[in-house]
């Protein structure tokens, strides 16, 4: 069973952000505000993109929402399918960079959060093989991961977070370490996996076409300090995929977004250039 009452009977469980602020202290001068009353949701059951200029605080709210940050103003809080708040759910992360244990095989890799959490071993064979049959990696379980590309190595952080069965998947510019030939089949997968699992999802990117292929609902932020500048819905009909990326509607979304970051990304770039 997963939490929060098995994520209310599978209709999921949203996320709202009221108002959340975060300032960093520094040792002499005024701190530095990362976000600035942010307000916004997650809808259950969807995906999520929040795209921005770097340094807008994006993996910043990504981390005050899975509880690594605590907000200095403003609060998350997490919605059952009645509206009702709930007790935070469960929560797994992909991140950027691949965080394997390199001396734990494939299987070993994917199995570890659960062998913590006291899952029998045939129950968490099990679960591990049909992890690594979402992402194409079965006959890899006994490699190590020195063994394998770039992409499959991000492959095995994806099956070891859908392992864990979470309530809601956090995804931090997954593919950003990746080069673009692996991006754009990994971006499909994932785009698969989304549709067919339809979890709560967040997904941080600097990537409008990823934003585009993979979310409901995108987020634009501003530079910092990090607002939300406008919450785009994407209504291009699933599935998608890399083809999607010639049609109409799509161009239309992308020129949308990008019209929005455009002005943004400059305007982080001059604060770069007076603080340079």
């Amino acid at each position: 069973m997963s939490s929060a009452s098995e994520a209310d009977a599978n209709g999921g469980i949203g996320i709202r952000a009221d108002a959340v602020g975060l300032a960093w202290a520094i040792r002499k001068g005024t701190p530095v505000v990362a976000l600035d009353g942010v307000s916004c949701a997650f809808a259950a059951g969807k995906v999520t993109a929040i795209i921005g200029p770097s340094g807008c605080g994006k993996s910043t709210l990504l981390q005050i929402v899975r509880g690594f940050l605590a907000p200095s103003t403003g609060r998350i809080a997490f919605v059952g399918a009645d509206g009702h708040e709930r007790p935070q759910p469960s929560m797994a992360t992909v991140w950027q960079s691949f965080n394997l244990f390199p001396w734990l095989t494939v299987e070993e890799n994917v199995g570890f959060g659960l062998e913590i959490a006291g899952v029998a071993k045939a129950e968490r064979q099990r679960r591990v093989h049909e992890a690594l049959a979402a992402v194409d990696l079965q006959g890899f379980e006994a490699k190590l991961p020195r063994q394998l590309s770039g992409g499959m190595r991000q492959r095995v952080g994806l099956a070891r977070a859908l392992v864990m069965n979470p309530d809601v998947l956090l995804l931090d510019e997954p593919f950003g370490a990746l080069d673009a030939q692996t991006r754009l089949v990994l971006q499909d997968q994932l785009a698969q996996l989304v549709e067919s699992t339809r979890k709560t999802a967040i997904l941080v990117t600097h990537s409008i076409e990823e934003a585009i292929l993979l979310a409901d609902t995108v987020l634009v932020m501003t530079a910092r300090p990090g607002r939300i500048a406008a919450e785009i819905a994407v209504g291009i009909p699933r599935p998608r995929g890399h083809v999607t990326t010639s049609s109409p509607e799509y161009a239309a979304l992308f020129e949308q977004i990008y019209g929005l970051l455009r002005d943004e990304v400059v305007r982080a770039m001059r604060g770069d250039e007076k603080g340079a």
